[in-house]
């Protein structure tokens, strides 16, 4: 890997964890659609993906006590319909599709995020199409967090038992779809190596970020997480 896109890549990752450290989500949408810039979606999702995970089972295992297990159950069956479609189109479709959907997908989100969206309740049945699409969209693009998101704000979890149910989903979810992508072939040793060094950035990033008590307003921190989410969104669909 040249020296740019080196530096490059350790820059994303550190933003991304960083932004993990201070809202407990968000590391995929900002760092796969930047990293896919310099490599392919095949490539970068495991990478995302497998450091995802040893920051969700830190996570899950500290707060296990806070995780509402009611709202994780009734998850998981959709979520596994979801992780095998998305199998299915992972195999089928080509790379250049996959980042233009990618991009896409980053656009719309930028965009809903931005949204005056009021706050929403929903019955458990919220689950079906959460579930679902957030096992389709995470294994085909390492992003499906978003689904979960809502799906966990629909139903009015306060932020502790969010945060721990979160990082417990992304544990499971996580753990099939590395799983499904060793069995594919996409989790080989190179993919591996760039995970050990990534490892050191991360674990910084989520330090300092879990730390950081920042004065900017809530409102203008979406705004400028949205702006790089679509100017990456752009791109992605210009380059495919």
């Amino acid at each position: 890997m040249a020296l740019g896109t080196t530096v490059y890549a350790g820059a994303v990752l550190f933003l991304a964890y960083l932004v993990r450290g201070m809202t407990g989500f968000g590391s995929g949408l900002i760092a796969i659609p930047l990293l896919t810039l310099v490599a392919p979606v095949t490539a970068v999702v495991p990478l995302v993906v497998s450091l995802d995970y040893l920051g969700s089972a830190g996570q899950s295992v500290r707060n296990v006590r806070e995780i509402a297990w009611r709202e994780q159950l009734v998850l998981i069956p959709f979520m596994l319909a979801g992780v095998g479609l998305g199998l299915i189109f992972l195999k089928t479709v080509p790379a250049a599709t996959l980042a233009r959907t990618l991009g896409a997908f980053i656009i719309v989100y930028a965009v809903y995020q931005l949204l005056p969206v009021p706050d929403l309740r929903a019955s458990r049945a919220a689950a079906t199409y959460c579930g679902i699409l957030g096992g389709l969209v995470g294994t085909l693009f390492g992003t499906g967090g978003p689904f979960y998101v809502i799906y966990l704000r629909l139903r009015g979890l306060d932020k502790g038992a969010f945060r721990a149910t979160f990082a417990m989903n992304f544990l499971i979810d996580g753990g099939v779809r590395l799983a499904a992508y060793a069995l594919m072939g996409l989790l080989g040793g190179e993919t591996l190596l760039h995970v050990l060094a990534a490892l050191p950035i991360v674990a910084l990033a989520l330090w300092v970020g879990g730390r950081i008590h920042t004065g900017l307003d809530p409102r203008a921190f979406v705004w400028m997480i949205s702006v790089l989410l679509l100017a990456s969104g752009v791109t992605l669909i210009l380059k495919g």
